[in-house]
């Protein structure tokens, strides 16, 4: 379990091929004759591009800190160190998505003031299936009143 990785990010790869999506819808733009064409297609360029910034910039997205003291989510706006002690539960759900039902791992935080905050991840936001996340967090004790399963 030593070699284990403790973080855990939209893989490198998806975020290449999304930006070369982008390539090619811009220069697909740039080339079509139809000003309607070209809008619409820009437009997905721009929010292939924009998606692709976002996973860039949240990453590692969840995180073990050291010595399994908590758990580090970075969002849009920036790092966030939770301590073991603000994780409410950690839990598997499975929501209804395209006919089938896909894992999603939920993290129930509360802040130093108290108020509640519930945090969803998703293969992509985790690289990996948010089952195994949620077994390596159980194991480090990181899902309270849980079972690793």
């Amino acid at each position: 379990m030593a070699t284990e990785s403790l973080r855990w990010s939209t893989p490198p790869l998806a975020i290449a091929a999304l930006t070369a999506g982008g390539i090619v819808l811009a220069v697909a733009a740039a080339t079509t004759a139809d000003a309607a064409g070209r809008t619409l297609v820009g437009l997905a360029a721009v929010v292939a591009f924009a998606v692709a910034a976002l996973a860039v910039r949240q990453r590692p997205r969840l995180e073990v800190l050291p010595d399994g003291a908590g758990l580090a989510v970075t969002r849009l706006s920036g790092r966030r160190e939770l301590p073991r002690a603000a994780l409410m539960r950690v839990r598997i759900v499975a929501y209804p998505r395209l006919g089938r039902r896909v894992p999603m791992l939920e993290i129930d935080v509360r802040d130093p003031r108290g108020d509640e905050q519930l945090l969803i991840f998703g293969r992509w936001d985790l690289g990996t299936d948010p089952r195994t996340v949620y077994d390596a967090l159980a194991v480090r004790g990181l899902a309270p009143d849980q079972t690793p399963s």
